[in-house]
């Protein structure tokens, strides 16, 4: 594979001059400053949150070694963020630098804060459904060696895949990579467990994740190419339609809406992108001190008595499927079972039922999450966790043949328990904002450079530039709107070549190969990655 930040050969300029930008910029010794603040502040920030979070909590700790993993944990998660914002917001700034809306160094700080304010709004749907696609065994004993390895595994191997490609200038997908990661852990584990491989991940939501990734290219190629010709026929004025004359700015307006695309693809991206690091973040707190995030203590005492009767409502429905079965003994493995293998037994329905009223028997005893004592608080959340998986994957088994209002009292009890062991804390989602919003002000050139010259034979259009834009930030909200990690990278990049073929420019065949192959490889390789260096933290932890 070429390196293609080698020297572009350039197509030639206009008679007032090369329109190419001005990339590289002088550093202002304060940007140094300001930036080192910013960085310390917040570690100084998570640092005392997780004080408070902890004191509060009434743990003790009895070594330091947990807490020495969790800082590191935190590093290597708020690291993969960090080069995410270098490597794939840089898509987000190349088309306004391109067409000399904003000046580079403007565009990238401008991106980086609205980056950080996306993160900020995120609902954390996304973070939780990336959760989904782990073995349910290694994030009910995410505190253990084998989960830390996983944690680790995974969140190093997205990096290394990220930094090569970022630089060859390939414009590959963070996204892409994380899953990628992600499979390969739990396939491994299945192995190393004397299990076939194939069993160690939820392909369903690997499936549901990989349309959303793998139709995003394609959506975004002909969307924006469509959105091109329809601007063509809509809307006559041909400044839209001009490359820029060399460093002069757009009209007021073009550059009004080039800015304001940019502004919602890079708060998009922070919307989404950035709960990738959340969710992680959230399975390292819980493995390490689960006493302060294993349960969203946080929760109002008025809507324990909602938990109580959607309890009751569930079990009820849950029992009326189980055919006159009982069960003897312990629930949790045949829960557990299920959900790691998605097949019904005669043990399954009357197995979880006993679950869902023993859950809410622990919180009748306690009257609030709050109120749970830390040495019963692993335990709660881990019953809470596969009793919301195992609601899951009957909700979307068709031979259950629930009713209407059958599956509405199993959603309600689920959103109840979701509500209980799925949440975010304020200062994970500003660790993770400003991770992604320095990373964004980092390293930027190679990627743009790319999307900015290389996908097209002729300089990058203001309709072009604005079209791609258009359709990155429409898809990228509706993927939040739905819970799905789609990539920036592929959708923008995709969208940029989508314009190039509508307009006739023509497209430079080296670098689409080149961004194909990274395409193509970056899930096997991430996989392959991410599988063997668990297997070596395994043996090491």
């Amino acid at each position: 594979m070429t390196d293609i930040t080698a020297p572009l050969r350039h197509s030639g300029g206009t008679p007032h001059g090369d329109p190419r930008p001005k990339l590289h910029h002088p550093v202002n010794p304060l940007t140094i400053i300001v930036f080192g603040g910013v960085l310390a502040a917040t570690l100084l920030y998570v640092a005392y949150s997780l004080y408070v979070d902890v004191g509060e909590s009434g743990a003790s700790a009895t070594t330091f070694l947990p807490f020495l993993l969790l800082f590191v944990a935190l590093l290597i998660a708020l690291g993969f963020e960090f080069v995410n914002g270098f490597h794939d917001t840089a898509n987000a700034v190349a088309t306004v630098i391109y067409t000399h809306s904003l000046p580079a160094n403007v565009a990238v700080a401008w991106s980086g804060m609205f980056n950080f304010l996306g993160v900020l709004a995120s609902s954390g749907a996304v973070a939780f459904g990336i959760i989904a696609l782990l073995p349910v065994e290694l994030i009910l004993q995410v505190g253990t060696g084998a989960g830390f390895a996983m944690v680790f595994a995974l969140l190093i191997a997205a990096i290394l895949w990220n930094l090569g490609t970022w630089w060859l200038g390939l414009p590959a997908s963070s996204s892409h990579t994380l899953i990628g990661s992600i499979i390969g852990v739990g396939v491994a584990n299945a192995l190393m467990n004397g299990q076939e491989g194939t069993s160690g991940v939820d392909w369903t939501k690997a499936t549901e994740i990989g349309y959303a990734l793998l139709l995003s290219p394609v959506f975004g190629f002909c969307a924006a190419a469509g959105l091109l010709l329809l601007l063509k026929l809509a809307v006559r004025n041909p400044d839209l339609y001009a490359a820029p004359k060399g460093n002069q700015p757009p009209p007021l307006w073009i550059r009004g809406i080039l800015v304001l695309t940019c502004t919602g693809v890079s708060f998009a991206h922070g919307s989404n992108d950035g709960q990738k690091g959340m969710g992680l973040i959230m399975l390292i707190l819980i493995g390490t001190v689960p006493t302060a995030y294993a349960l969203n203590r946080a929760m109002p005492v008025s809507q324990m008595e909602d938990f109580r009767k959607a309890s009751i409502a569930a079990s009820e429905v849950i029992q009326s499927k189980a055919a006159g079965h009982g069960i003897l003994g312990d629930p949790r493995p045949a829960v557990t079972l299920y959900v790691s293998k998605r097949k019904i037994n005669e043990g399954t329905y009357p197995s979880l039922a006993v679950l869902v009223r023993d859950i809410a028997s622990q919180v009748d005893q306690y009257g609030s999450l709050a109120k749970v004592p830390a040495a019963a608080v692993g335990n709660t959340r881990n019953d809470m966790y596969i009793a919301s998986e195992a609601i899951r994957f009957l909700m979307k088994d068709k031979e259950n043949e629930l009713s209407k209002d059958e599956a509405a009292k199993l959603n309600a009890y689920k959103k109840s328990l979701d509500n209980s062991t799925k949440f975010i804390p304020l200062w994970v989602k500003v660790a993770v904002a400003v991770a992604l919003g320095l990373g964004t002000m980092i390293g930027w050139r190679r990627i743009v450079v790319t999307v900015g010259e290389k996908i097209g034979k002729s300089h990058l259009t203001y309709a072009q530039g604005a079209a791609a834009e258009i359709v990155a930030m429409g898809t990228i909200g509706a993927a939040d709107v739905f819970g799905l990690p789609v990539s920036t990278t592929h959708v923008l990049s995709s969208g940029v070549a989508g314009t190039m073929a509508a307009n006739g420019s023509g497209l430079q065949w080296e670098t689409v190969r080149n961004l194909a192959m990274a395409w193509i490889l970056t899930l096997p390789m991430a996989m392959m990655m991410s599988a063997g260096l668990f297997v070596l933290f395994v043996n090491i932890f």
